[in-house]
């Protein structure tokens, strides 16, 4: 068996070769950002691609019997893919902050810590940022799966001709975080309203019902202010508790153990079919009894599968509503075409995408 100290030469020996391959992989993606420059394909952030390259080596790694699983290597090459979109053209990305919140860290997780990050404090500023090219991407909550969907997000998509570029789900867990020596002291709790809801149980059991809780923009600024002030405390992420030296006095508070937000990207640019899509689209129908039956068995008819379908109200005019629709395909695809038929005028398009990435 090799002594310590010769399987640590071996490492350094395969981290320099990891080293020389990763510099080589840079060159090339320094080409691809010529190409590009040179044509008409500006887009840097190519989602499709990406699963692409995931779902390859994850299939290699198992067949060889690699110890890397598929949360490994995503973990590792999510980063290495953040590192080539800035050598190939550096962007930054507008996420709804402030530092420390849920959609921070699903930020992080798609462009990693060298990104230029812009937090901006509602996801209408998001939008603001990406319209207005201070922002190349934003990163924006849209779904809750015990609160539902975001209306804000789903209404400012319907105005917008930002389109949904990706999206991910992340798994939201709670802390309840201190410079209270016992639960005791605590005399006013900071967090996100539906952080509160999230988390009703465990307040209740811990004698805190009666606590005053302040509700405020995000978790994070909860995280601050309870940082602050000995006799109160932050329910929040462990992130936020980690940034402000706010100690954390019980973790995974939260009611629900499978508690999880879905998040999207939103850019100007439109992907490529990747064969694994999801589209979504905001639906207005007229009035008439069967409207709606009718647009639904067109799908059916198509062999389409609608993944979700919500009502919300249009705002324009009376009690009227649209129709928040995801379904699977990309909107280029032939079936899915052939499902639209005759309901182009009633549709907008709020992108399609490659899942789950």
């Amino acid at each position: 068996m090799s002594g310590l100290g010769e399987i640590r030469v071996k490492i350094d020996a395969i981290d320099d070769k990891l080293l020389a391959f990763l510099n080589e992989r840079m060159e090339l993606v320094k080409e691809v950002g010529r190409i590009k420059h040179a044509s008409d394909d500006k887009s840097i952030y190519r989602p499709e691609r990406e699963k692409e390259i995931l779902s390859r080596l994850s299939k290699l790694s198992r067949e060889s019997g690699g110890a890397l699983n598929e949360e490994g290597i995503e973990a590792i090459f999510l980063e290495i893919f953040a590192v080539s979109r800035n050598i190939e053209k550096p962007e930054t990305v507008a996420y709804l902050g402030p530092e420390g919140t849920f959609t921070h860290q699903a930020a992080e997780s798609r462009f990693g810590q060298i990104s230029e990050y812009l937090p901006m404090s509602t996801i209408g500023s998001v939008f603001r940022a990406v319209e207005s090219k201070k922002a190349k991407y934003g990163v924006i909550p849209i779904e809750n799966n015990i609160e539902g969907i975001v209306g804000e997000s789903i209404d400012l998509l319907g105005k917008s001709h930002l389109r949904i570029v990706a999206e991910m789900s992340m798994k939201i867990s709670h802390s309840l975080s201190t410079r209270a020596a016992h639960l005791t002291h605590i005399k006013k709790i900071y967090s996100k309203d539906v952080a509160f809801g999230q988390c009703g149980e465990f307040l209740r059991e811990s004698g805190l019902e009666n606590v005053q809780l302040i509700p405020i923009a995000s978790t994070a600024k909860a995280a601050q202010l309870a940082s602050e002030d000995e006799e109160s405390a932050a329910i929040c992420s462990h992130i936020a508790a980690k940034l402000y030296n706010l100690p954390i006095m019980y973790e995974h508070i939260e009611d629900n153990a499978y508690n999880e937000t879905r998040f999207v990207i939103i850019s100007d640019f439109e992907n490529t079919p990747s064969g694994n899509d999801k589209t979504s689209v905001l639906v207005k129908l007229d009035n008439t009894p069967g409207a709606l039956a009718k647009f639904l068995s067109s799908f059916e008819a198509a062999g389409v599968n609608l993944s979700k379908i919500e009502s919300r109200p249009a705002k324009d005019e009376g009690f009227s509503y649209i129709f928040y629709i995801d379904f699977d395909g990309h909107i280029k695809d032939e079936k899915i075409q052939k499902a639209l038929r005759g309901f182009e005028d009633k549709i907008k398009w709020l992108g399609s995408f490659v899942k789950g990435i």
